[in-house]
Order: structure tokens, then C-alpha cells, then sequence
């Protein structure tokens, strides 16, 4: 059976999910070491003036390495608030923001102590808007994986979880699947869906959960099961 394992993700992109749609079980890695500009603490909405990342702050060093499990946020800046606006500023004319931005900003505006408890509350909830019951398991040690041809990823060879990992074939999407990077090939595109801003800007691909919940609803499961 193909696992992805993946880095956690802040609400995570329409991609993210399409993944959660098409395997039962995906592994989420929280003992890996933290990388910038990455999907653990951005996601990205189409507002008026077109693509808008929301990044988080975090509490870190400059150049410190930390496993993702310990970094902290940082509530120094009022990100919570700017983030909040962006997304009513982008939606609030979307035929279903009513119906989401109340639990939107129930979990951006909780203060949160770790990055990855955040990470995982947001994909929670893109999980409960989509009705998914996709099982996911935290590993609290970074997994080593042996490459294989052609693939992301092989067996893995240092695991914590409750099943044999032998049972599985990883497929190692975490530096993969980025936010500056092409899709990976383990990866197919999510097909076009009306966003708002269209007329303006055209189909912006790879957004945010967020961006597809407001556009299309109840409509989202179905557009992220397309083959």
C-alpha cells in the first residue's frame, strides 16, 4: 500500500488534499528538521490584487536547527489578525464564506505555543470541511528512507509507528511537495474550479484549502476526486 509521508502543513494547499482523497493513510513527520518558505507555515489565497501568501511567525533562531516538533510561534507581530483580514478581504463575496469563516478564525485566532499544533489543527479542520476520514500518524523521529528508483521514496529503516512500516511503500514527498517547486510527478494537479477573482487574474492553481472551500463548498470532495 503507497503512503505519502508528508512535512505538516499550515491549512495546506488544494494538492495536500487530493492526496488525503486518494490513500487511506499518509504519515505526517514532526522530527524533521524545520525549513523556511516552506507549506509548515504558509499558505496561499487569491485576494483583489491576486496570489497572497499568509506566513506564519515563528520563534527561532536565525540559522538554529530544530526539529519541527519544538519550534514555537511568535505572537510579537499581530499575524493572527493580519491573516484574518486577508482571507475576509479575499472571500467575503464567495458564495460559501459564511459557512467556514467562523472556524477559520476560531484556529487562527487560538494562541498556539508550538508551530506543528497549529499545523495540525488547521488540517483538521480542511479535513472535517471535506468529510475525509483519511488516518494520519505523527512520527516524533525524523524517518530515514532508502530511495528507489523512479519513486519518492522506498521502505523506511527507523519508524515509531504502531504498524510495520515493511507493510508499506513510502512515498517521501517532503521536500517534494513546495510551495517553489513544480508538482512532483507522485502528485496529479487539482483540476480548474471557479475562484473569484478570475475575471481578473485568471485560474490560480495550488491554493490554499481555504481558497477551495469558499469557492465551491459542498462541491470541494468532488473536485479533489477527479482522476
Amino acid at each position: 500500500m503507497d503512503v505519502p509521508l508528508l512535512s505538516a502543513f499550515y491549512f495546506g494547499s488544494v494538492e495536500h488534499y487530493r492526496l488525503l482523497v486518494q490513500h487511506a493513510k499518509v504519515i505526517i513527520d514532526i522530527g524533521e528538521h524545520y525549513e523556511r518558505q516552506t507549506y509548515r507555515t504558509r499558505t496561499s489565497i487569491v485576494g483583489p490584487n491576486g496570489k497572497q501568501d499568509l506566513v506564519l511567525q515563528i520563534a527561532r533562531k536565525s540559522g538554529e536547527k530544530m526539529p519541527m516538533r519544538n519550534v514555537g510561534l511568535s505572537y510579537v507581530e499581530s499575524w493572527q489578525h493580519q491573516h484574518v483580514h486577508a482571507i475576509r478581504s479575499a472571500y467575503g463575496n464567495t458564495p460559501w464564506f459564511i459557512h467556514y469563516i467562523d472556524e477559520i478564525e476560531e484556529v487562527i485566532l487560538k494562541k498556539y505555543d508550538r508551530l506543528i499544533d497549529l499545523d495540525l489543527a488547521t488540517m483538521r479542520l480542511g479535513m472535517k470541511w471535506l468529510g475525509l476520514k483519511t488516518e494520519f500518524e505523527l512520527s516524533e523521529t525524523y524517518i530515514e528512507v532508502t530511495r528507489g528508483e523512479g519513486r519518492g521514496a522506498s521502505a523506511a529503516s527507523n519508524s515509531t509507528f504502531h504498524s510495520p512500516l515493511a507493510t508499506h511503500q513510502l512515498v517521501d514527498l517532503r521536500s517534494l511537495l513546495h510551495p517553489k517547486k513544480p508538482l512532483p510527478p507522485e502528485v496529479t494537479p487539482t483540476p480548474l474550479y471557479a475562484q473569484v477573482f478570475a475575471d481578473r487574474h485568471g485560474f490560480i492553481p495550488r491554493m490554499s484549502i481555504i481558497d477551495l472551500v469558499c469557492n465551491s463548498g459542498p462541491d470541494s470532495l468532488a473536485c479533489l476526486s477527479v482522476r
